[in-house]
């Protein structure tokens, strides 16, 4: 861990915006019965709170647009652990109007798409979708800009060859830059076609549970020419993909991934995957199809029990620049076909050590030869380089669960292959960084809580490293959260250091020292160390 110096220069005042916003509360026995009742009224800034253990009428339509400062929020209250549950209608939920948040339910029984997304900078996370007979979430070709999903667990949805649990679109032409952003999420027991589709412009599929699809897990293509809006062309933009920390697991023989197209619509675009564990059937798991510029993996698991993986089936791509796929420090089951020459630091065995594949417990054990074995900086292509590459993966994959809240991949300096990462045996802290001013942020780390120290750093140079009499104060014992605050200014001349541990038996260390001794047996003898 580095020290971090903290400057400040003073502070403005930012007038109020003099924008006064309503809350809204429906429920059976409030004022408005139904989201219906509200949807026509609301503004930027407003609330909307709907109560739990109980079931409203879907065909709700938001059409009333917040902004960028005042977003709109749609909150689902829990009563007795339940969330409010919308249910029917073609349509249950329709998001129509921009900057939305949408937290919090159950959507189900809608008998086209239970949430029918075409509006921009739209966030959907802590909801459940399940049992939609068409589509359970759908992002329309045309006025459909950014959206966020996370927390949200999918199931149940879907129908033949077309209609898909999750299937996305931007609109390249009215929202130039839009990304489909899916994190954290838990995605599983299709009931037809694929369980993610996307023709956003940019994917950022992250730390997401993906499992039990009809066809594929992951289909990522280029848009559909019989949809996009009037000004579109193929050549207007490239579709890429970021798909990083990721449980992808084919449950049937299918293939796990169809990057490029789908002889309808094709990307031409570029293609990462890195960190992701990776179960696969008996077909490809990355089958490219259409119009593909290139293809890097780094630090995948691609096991299956019943013996070697199919990688990678290329005869139906039609690739921009001749094939193009590198990749490195990947890790196969021995007998594996179809590895593409360029890997480099392939790995192979019989089996990847999970701590247990049959209770789809996906943890490298103890021994297992993924741990510490990851490239811990792989490159992608000069030739296809891919933009704003997501790296080190800092959180790992709900656990076959979709969970409150994200869980921290435990900091390493040796990187595991992989969705998850074996802790090392002193868990570190990493990551410290000021967020304000005033306000101390850092990483997860596995533990109870955290302490933070603060000391002087002229005394810690003049003393010649002696934390124990640089030290001055502990603005945490075992905190909560991943913050603490300072407001106190350093003298001229003079700056502080502060240092977090996970608390109890963490260490103030960084992952990967790069001092000649521990800094604990200092800190911890400090008359101002946390108790």
């Amino acid at each position: 861990m580095k020290f971090h110096f903290l400057i400040r220069l003073g502070a403005s005042l930012c007038a109020a915006s003099g924008v006064h916003a309503t809350t809204y509360q429906v429920g059976p026995t409030r004022p408005n019965p139904d989201l219906q009742s509200v949807a026509g009224r609301l503004n930027p800034g407003d609330i909307v709170e709907v109560d739990g253990n109980a079931t409203y009428p879907g065909g709700v339509r938001f059409t009333r647009s917040g902004t960028a400062a005042q977003r709109i929020t749609i909150r689902g209250i829990r009563i007795g652990g339940n969330r409010p549950v919308i249910s029917g209608a073609t349509n249950t939920v329709e998001l129509a109007g921009d900057h939305y948040t949408f937290e919090g339910f159950e959507l189900t029984g809608g008998s086209f798409r239970c949430l029918y997304h075409h509006a921009d900078e739209i966030v959907v996370r802590d909801s459940v979708v399940h049992d939609c007979p068409a589509h359970g979430i759908l992002g329309a070709d045309q006025d459909s800009g950014t959206l966020l999903l996370e927390f949200v667990e999918v199931y149940r949805c879907g129908s033949g060859t077309s209609q898909h649990q999750i299937y996305m679109a931007t609109d390249e032409v009215n929202h130039p830059g839009s990304v489909f952003r899916m994190r954290y999420c838990y995605v599983h027991d299709s009931t037809g076609g694929n369980n993610v589709k996307s023709r956003a412009e940019r994917n950022e599929i992250h730390y997401n549970w993906i499992e039990g699809a009809m066809f594929h897990e992951l289909e990522l293509i280029g848009p559909d020419p019989g949809g996009a809006p009037a000004g579109w062309t193929e050549g207007l933009v490239r579709e890429d993909s970021d798909v990083v920390g990721n449980v992808l697991w084919k449950r049937n023989d299918f293939s796990v991934t169809r990057l490029g197209g789908d002889a309808t619509g094709q990307s031409n675009g570029r293609y990462r995957f890195v960190n992701n564990t990776i179960i696969a059937g008996t077909s490809a798991v990355f089958r490219l199809f259409d119009g593909i510029q290139s293809v890097e993996m780094h630090n995948n698991v691609l096991h299956r029990a019943a013996g070697g993986v199919n990688l990678v089936r290329q005869i139906d791509a039609v690739w921009t620049d001749g094939s193009q796929m590198a990749g490195s420090n990947n890790w196969v089951t021995t007998g594996s076909t179809n590895i593409p020459p360029a890997w480099t630091g392939t790995l192979s065995g019989t089996s990847p050590g999970f701590i247990d594949l049959t209770g789809n417990d996906l943890r490298p054990a103890a021994g297992s030869p993924l741990l510490n074995a990851g490239n811990p900086s792989p490159s992608t292509p000069a030739a296809f380089p891919f933009g704003s590459p997501h790296f080190p993966p800092a959180f790992e994959p709900p656990p076959h669960a979709v969970m409150a809240a994200p869980a921290a991949r435990p900091l390493d300096c040796a990187l595991d292959i992989g969705a998850f990462e074996r802790p090392p045996g002193v868990a570190a802290v990493g990551g410290l960084n000021w967020s304000s001013p005033v306000i101390l942020t850092w990483m997860p780390s596995p533990g109870s809580g955290y302490d933070v120290v603060k000391g002087e750093l002229a005394t810690l140079r003049v003393s010649d490293g002696d934390f124990a009499a640089s030290v001055v104060a502990c603005l945490e014992n075992d905190g909560p959260d991943t913050a603490s605050s300072d407001p106190s200014l350093p003298p001229a001349g003079d700056g502080y250091f502060y240092l977090v541990r996970a608390a109890p038996s963490g260490t103030y260390d960084g992952p990967c020292p790069d001092h000649a001794a521990s800094r604990d047996p200092g800190i911890l003898g400090s008359a101002f160390a946390c108790p």
